[in-house]
């Protein structure tokens, strides 16, 4: 399938204002990069620790970050989930397992000190264990005539927080257990008078990663990205020639510093997601490149851009032309696909998809305004060597001349 057939736009007239582009998206990258001492690393790389929270209802992002931010020593990154989930996800840095567990705990007293109950002394249904719930009904269960062994109050923990945890661990008042095996009248009486449930919930596990880990996989992310181009870059200068690879690598290293650099400046975290997203980029850009330096190579050993022909300018716009609806239709599709990511696809994903839309944008043309003329560039730098060196030539031969006759006489 064709979008365009028998175009005839000459690319390489407008290089200049791509270029152009091209150098003071990167200078800004870099400035930026150099200005705030590197790239915004997400937790995962400088170390630290995530936990979440849930809501009944839509989340107080401000409030939660003012709270936490007044409590803990460093600024917590806060952010949402998915719209409608109604999960915040809280990040902290930490430089060990010890900083890491006091954080978790500055966070649960911060957020039952603000979304809790004004001390009432009841206990958080919410955000209780089972051996809590276990510890907190066993006296007022006796007390109220209910004669229940310590087995059938254990069990009974279970139930109750078992129904929670299958509510996505939150519920809404008290009422809501009534479908709980083994709960009477009067255990519900109990749970009313000795619990609430809290507008939130905190996840009772977290995730953390220590700064040497985090230290290793931003050296590993590094390395990989940096693997991936010098394997292209060979594999290119085998297929083609070197200066194909080059142009290629180059084009590909501008497109990462400059999808970095925009990172920088608008203050986002590079997180490992971000990073597959960079990989992606690496290979869908090298993959345009290639499929346009295949098409050159072809219509070179088709005889465009012999001596009696067009020359190589005419040969690459004619295959940029050539694959023009191959282009649009693969770059514009995926485009679109990660457009709605980054519109609807929630915080989560934000970094991921924000990467490829910027990615795709500066690595489509790239490959036409970057890698291409590079390519150009050279033949023609060699072509003019090439054409001195062969004038030269002549000059030193007449020169040497008379010597040779008088030699000869």
């Amino acid at each position: 399938m064709e979008l365009f057939k028998n175009t005839n736009f000459d690319f390489l007239g407008y290089k200049w204002p791509f270029i152009i582009a091209s150098l003071v998206l990167s200078v800004a990258g870099i400035g930026s990069l150099l200005v705030k001492g590197g790239p915004h690393w997400g937790i995962e790389f400088k170390g630290g620790m995530q936990i979440t929270a849930k809501f009944a209802s839509e989340p107080p992002i401000e409030k939660v970050r003012s709270v936490l931010a007044s409590a803990l020593s460093s600024t917590p990154s806060v952010q949402t989930f998915e719209a409608g989930s109604n999960e915040i996800l809280i990040g902290t840095e930490g430089a060990d397992d010890a900083i890491m567990s006091k954080n978790q705990q500055i966070i649960v007293d911060s957020l039952a000190k603000a979304f809790g109950s004004p001390g009432n002394g009841k206990l958080d249904l919410n955000n209780a264990s089972t051996s809590q719930l276990i510890s907190r009904l066993t006296d007022p269960l006796q007390r109220a005539g209910l004669q229940l062994s310590q087995q059938q109050v254990q069990d009974l923990a279970v139930s109750i927080t078992g129904f929670r945890d299958q509510r996505g661990g939150l519920i809404t008042k008290i009422d809501d257990l009534k479908g709980v095996q083994g709960l009477t009248p009067q255990v519900l009486t109990v749970l009313n008078t000795e619990c609430y449930p809290a507008p939130y919930t905190v996840a009772r596990n977290f995730e953390s990663v220590g700064p040497k880990a985090g230290s290793d996989l931003r050296q590993q992310a590094i390395q990989a990205t940096l693997l991936a181009l010098a394997g292209m870059l060979v594999y290119i200068w085998f297929r083609f020639e070197w200066i194909y690879g080059v142009g290629a690598v180059i084009a590909v290293f501008h497109d990462t510093i400059i999808t970095i650099g925009i990172f920088s400046i608008l203050d986002k975290e590079i997180t490992l997601t971000v990073i597959a997203a960079l990989l992606t980029l690496v290979g869908y850009s090298m993959n345009d490149t290639i499929v346009i330096f295949d098409r050159i190579r072809e219509n070179l050993h088709l005889g465009r851009g012999s001596a009696k022909g067009p020359g190589l300018g005419d040969v690459i716009n004619l295959s940029v032309n050539q694959t023009l609806s191959r282009t649009v239709m693969t770059s514009g599709l995926t485009f679109l696909a990660v457009l709605a990511l980054l519109l609807w696809g929630g915080p989560v994903l934000h970094g991921f998809s924000l990467a490829l839309v910027i990615g795709i944008i500066i690595g489509t043309y790239s490959s036409v305004f970057v890698a291409s003329p590079i390519v150009l560039f050279w033949h023609d730098w060699a072509d003019a060597r090439k054409a001195t060196s062969a004038s030269v030539a002549p000059v030193a031969s007449a020169k040497q001349a008379p010597g040779k006759i008088k030699a000869a006489r």
